[in-house]
């Protein structure tokens, strides 16, 4: 099996297996392998298959291309149908669904998170039993740009990290390097992308045996001698990042947000804290200051709880907030000017920040009523 670009008449999701292990491919290179409504239900699809064949004992989740694993959803395909009164919550319930299900993968996962890896991306890797980075990993939750939050499971699995450093990286949507990923929880281990380009041949020459588990054989195949990149470059400025997001805040009200660019205001001397100020002042404030809240509530919530919570705000977030402002001025326009409503994180009061926390659905109507409990 090649790992080169695939044709342009394949499937957007390809399907191989290799030596007893399916091999699934995001085959959208030229878009950076990012999700259609499509490719999640061909996702599903895979995964079923490998759940009832009991000759698949493992699953590699790979990305096509030179670029990226997955640089996230299709938010583009998501804007035109919002404007249009598509329906389009449906792309959030069947990706939710397929995010959880990995999460719960009843075989070991394997992902192999080489290039860009942003939004939906994470969302499909960091379900996986082993989450393999490389030095050319650019890992970022940026939704907060675009008048969203991380969702994707991300207010559960975000909280690997210290509170400190999750609340930085959601909150800016600062990037990650591999190293980086490794250091704060989101991968197991970095390696060279160039071990990456001839794992078909160490995995052809796997002999499973019953008394190995699938996940140890694996990872002989994934985890070369030494890894690369040892340092995580983020800990380079760790004591700013503490000392400006390490308060914490509460689950409820608004202005956790405000005390921290007041406090990055009062450090206007550091490079570090004029970019940040000026990432935070960029974004939308009424969903900063809900990403600060729900990323504080996910950390005490199950990841059913998680993915509940995320699809509410999302609704709120399409069908009432400033995502579809966000795409345009960022993605569609391009004029980089969005008109958040309200402009300035003074002007969040308590009760808007409630009203996305706040479920649109009865738990019994909603549209993941039926996720488990874990």
């Amino acid at each position: 099996m090649s790992t080169q670009n695939v044709l342009q008449d394949e499937p957007e999701v390809g399907f191989d297996v290799v030596n007893r292990v399916a091999v699934v491919t995001l085959n959208r290179p030229r878009a950076l392998n990012a999700l259609s409504h499509e490719m999640i239900g061909q996702l599903a699809g895979a995964f079923e298959r490998c759940r009832a064949d009991d000759a698949i004992v493992a699953v590699i989740l790979r990305g096509a291309g030179e670029k990226a694993f997955c640089a996230g959803g299709d938010i583009r395909a998501l804007h035109d149908a919002a404007r249009s009164g598509t329906p389009w919550l449906s792309f959030f319930v069947d990706e939710y669904r397929l995010d959880y299900a990995i999460h719960h993968f009843p075989k070991p996962v394997v992902a192999l998170m080489d290039g860009i890896v942003m939004g939906g991306g994470m969302g499909l890797a960091q379900g996986a039993a082993l989450r393999v980075v490389t030095e050319r990993t650019r890992m970022a939750m940026p939704e907060t740009r675009i008048g969203m939050l991380p969702d994707v499971g991300a207010t559960h699995f975000m909280r690997r990290m210290p509170l400190d450093v999750e609340l930085y990286a959601g909150l800016t949507g600062a990037t990650l390097s591999g190293a980086d990923a490794v250091a704060f929880g989101l991968a197991e281990v970095c390696v060279p992308s160039t071990w990456l380009r001839d794992f078909v041949q160490r995995l052809e020459a796997v002999r499973w045996d019953q008394s190995d588990k699938p996940l140890d054989a694996l990872r002989r195949v994934f985890v070369p001698p030494a890894n690369v990149e040892r340092d995580a470059p983020l800990d380079a400025h760790r004591a700013q990042i503490r000392r400006h997001f390490g308060g914490g805040g509460g689950v409820c009200g608004a202005g956790g947000v405000e005390r921290i660019v007041a406090g990055l205001r009062r450090d206007a001397a550091s490079d570090w804290a004029a970019a940040t100020l000026a990432a935070l002042t960029s974004h939308s404030p009424t969903m900063l200051e809900v990403t600060h809240h729900a990323l504080s509530r996910g950390r005490h919530m199950t990841l059913a709880d998680c993915f509940r919570m995320e699809l509410g705000i999302v609704y709120r977030a399409i069908s009432d907030g400033d995502c579809l402002e966000g795409v345009r001025a960022l993605l569609i326009d391009r004029d980089q000017r969005p008109r958040w409503a309200p402009a300035t994180l003074a002007e969040v009061c308590a009760e808007r920040v409630q009203h996305f926390l706040s479920s649109p659905w009865r738990l019994a109507t909603h549209p993941l009523a039926d996720l488990g409990v874990q």
